[in-house]
């Protein structure tokens, strides 16, 4: 009973909760040195305020003659702590970077935000409501969009949070490193029932997770299902290799710099395909007239990522939107 007690109070004084991811580790790390660091500034100045209220207070004998300038003192007190917010903006920018870039090998998921519910889907075609099934110790990525309001993914053990917008992609990924159940939530104010916008995400070993993988309901993977969409929607009429229109072609596009008929260059990444979708007259490529309708109402947010799927899956370059 004591050794239970003992444990339950040592959970309860615990500074942070269990990191459980790759970046969790180095959150921590920078969060408890910016901790450390202005706590001792904070008691240093106390113990300096207190010495010298007491010293120099009214009535005590003591030199109160003006102290002399000392500019090593001056440049220390200046130079020190400029050196020390460099090394600290140096170290979480490396941090920074290091999260906005994803490995090329990461497991794609794609994320859907409404209210109130997160809808997942992975690229073999499982759909999640809620819930996010991943690997231990494999890197995963989340492209993410809104399909009404601003949201924000947010799974405190892993020391992440991004907020998820209507009308663009943002990303986040994550290398689990523990087995185990982790709360998920959104933590930007969407609406009426924005606290009980929950879900989890569940780390599994590689061998569960692919038999998780395999278990659910046969489903088209993204690739497929978008390639099925893209027949569907007369997309091929166009932009297939065999086709008499005029009109830029997909195949391979994914990844590379698209020239554009007002003399500007766009990556063709996620943003650019969704936009292209959505809004074709807005980068019309060069060389080609402005032609092409806009399917703005006619395909779901897990429409168009699936769309975007097919269009990766075609490309030699083998990289993540």
């Amino acid at each position: 009973m004591a050794a239970d007690t003992d444990a339950a109070l040592t959970s309860g004084l615990r500074l942070l909760h269990a990191a459980a991811s790759t970046q969790a580790s180095r959150t921590d790390a920078i969060f408890l040195a910016m901790l450390l660091l202005c706590g001792t500034v904070a008691i240093v100045l106390l113990v300096l305020v207190v010495w010298f209220s007491l010293r120099y207070r009214r009535g005590r004998d003591v030199d109160r003659t003006p102290p002399r300038q000392m500019k090593g003192i001056e440049l220390a007190w200046t130079v020190t702590p400029l050196l020390i917010f460099f090394g600290v903006f140096g170290w979480a920018a490396r941090d920074y970077v290091t999260m906005a870039d994803p490995p090329a090998d990461a497991l794609p998921v794609s994320v859907v935000a409404r209210q109130w519910m997160w809808k997942l889907q992975h690229r073999s075609g499982r759909r999640e409501i809620n819930e996010l099934h991943v690997p231990l110790g494999e890197p995963v990525v989340l492209t993410m969009t809104s399909q009404d309001v601003i949201h924000s993914f947010f799974i405190p053990a892993f020391r992440l949070k991004q907020d998820v917008l209507p009308g663009r992609y943002t990303r986040l990924w994550f290398t689990a490193t523990q087995l185990g159940e982790f709360p998920l939530f959104c933590s930007e104010y969407c609406g009426s029932e924005h606290s009980q916008m929950t879900g989890r995400v569940v780390v599994m070993s590689p061998s569960d997770y692919g038999r998780w993988l395999a278990s659910g309901p046969s489903e088209p993977g993204m690739a497929q299902y978008g390639f099925a969409l893209f027949r569907q929607l007369g997309c091929s009429g166009c932009h297939d290799p065999r086709s008499t229109i005029h009109a830029p072609l997909l195949e391979g596009l994914y990844g590379r710099t698209v020239h554009l008929q007002d003399g500007r260059s766009r990556v063709a990444d996620a943003d650019y395909l969704r936009d292209s979708i959505l809004v074709p007259a807005k980068d019309v490529v060069a060389g080609f007239a402005p032609v092409m309708p806009s399917f703005a109402g006619q395909v779901s947010e897990e429409d168009l990522q699936a769309l975007i799927a097919y269009i990766q899956s075609t490309s030699a370059r083998d990289t993540t939107p």
